[in-house]
């Protein structure tokens, strides 16, 4: 039986990754771990079949990424992410935005039939399951930041509900029973997690939910504001707002101010995501922040692992979410 990559990188005790740094001649291997790999490539007898890897892989040493904007700015920390892991690789990532349009997206990832590109990263695509599923069947893909139920791919993302879930048990600790949401209309998996996080997190201490603590409506800026507007008119205005976005967040931060009051003092407000506004934001952004840069070095690690290897790993990783409090929930 014809000895695979994956058995070269276990008798070395290094990743299929660095085999295939190895076998790329990447300047990215110490000279001690590719004597290794040698020493284990020689041992086993192992041949690669640069022909049949080749013409999997076009020779194109090159990955697809889709995004469905430039205006958030996380997605350029994944995208860096992803650019310095590829680099390290011998692997260069090709940068395509959709719009959030399924057609684009669809028309995007011709690109791996026509042989173009040698892989592809969705980054919160609106594709269901079934495209995916079919599109995976001969080619490599992988989902980053947005899940896809019933998806067999590889595929990386943050527990949305459970840093939701930290994001809103914090503000109850501080006291808050009156706690309002903004959430999105686009319906994506993260924003129905998140959204589940904030019920829960309610659920679990006992507070009553309230339907007209809710605001729903598209991601735009400016709509942070207006749900700031629209909870500050009710009977019993909220005393804290969780939104599911940093965007959302700051635009009813500046609402706030405009109205005289002091985010972190009159009320609390959180967002999610740690775009880089938060840090630079006066006040300060509280918000559950996204491993953005290492979501994307890892996506790239594994996809490349795939791409090497005869069989597909279509692992679900979970990256680990940080609460970062600061000035607009008083911290």
């Amino acid at each position: 039986m014809k000895v695979t990559i994956k058995e070269v990188a276990k008798e070395a005790g290094v990743s299929v990754a660095t085999v295939s740094r190895v076998l790329n001649k990447s300047t990215a291997v110490s000279q001690a771990a590719a004597d290794i790999v040698n020493e284990a490539i020689k041992k086993l007898d192992y041949s690669p079949n640069f022909l049949g890897r080749n013409l999997r892989k076009c020779e194109t040493n090159t990955i697809l990424a889709i995004i469905p904007t430039t205006e958030q700015s996380y997605y350029g920390e994944i995208i860096r992410g992803m650019q310095d892991s590829a680099k390290k690789l011998g692997y260069d990532v090709l940068l395509s935005i959709s719009n959030g349009n399924v057609d684009t997206e669809v028309r995007l990832l011709e690109m791996l039939s026509n042989r173009t590109v040698d892989a592809a990263v969705l980054l919160s695509t609106h594709l269901d399951a079934s495209t995916i599923n079919s599109i995976s069947k001969n080619h490599n893909i992988a989902l980053c930041c947005e899940r896809a139920d019933g998806a067999d791919v590889l595929t990386v993302t943050i527990d949305d509900e459970d840093g939701a879930y930290a994001a809103v048990s914090k503000l109850i600790q501080k006291g808050h029973t009156k706690i309002g949401m903004i959430s999105a209309t686009n319906r994506a998996h993260s924003s129905i997690d998140r959204e589940n996080g904030y019920f829960r997190a309610l659920r679990d201490n006992n507070i009553a939910l309230s339907e007209e603590y809710l605001y729903l409506n598209t991601y735009d800026y400016s709509n942070g504001g207006y749900a700031f507007d629209y909870f500050m008119g009710l009977k019993e205005p909220p005393t804290a707002i969780f939104a599911i976005s940093d965007l959302l967040a700051v635009g009813a931060i500046r609402q706030a101010l405009k109205k005289g009051l002091t985010p972190g003092k009159d009320i609390d407000i959180i967002g999610f995501d740690n775009i880089s506004l938060c840090e630079m934001y006066v006040p300060s952004v509280s918000t559950v922040a996204q491993p953005c840069y290492e979501m994307g070095q890892t996506v790239i690690e594994k996809l490349v692992e795939n791409i090497s290897s005869p069989t597909k790993s279509n692992e679900r990783i979970i990256m680990p979410y940080k609460l970062t409090l600061r000035q607009s929930t008083g911290d």
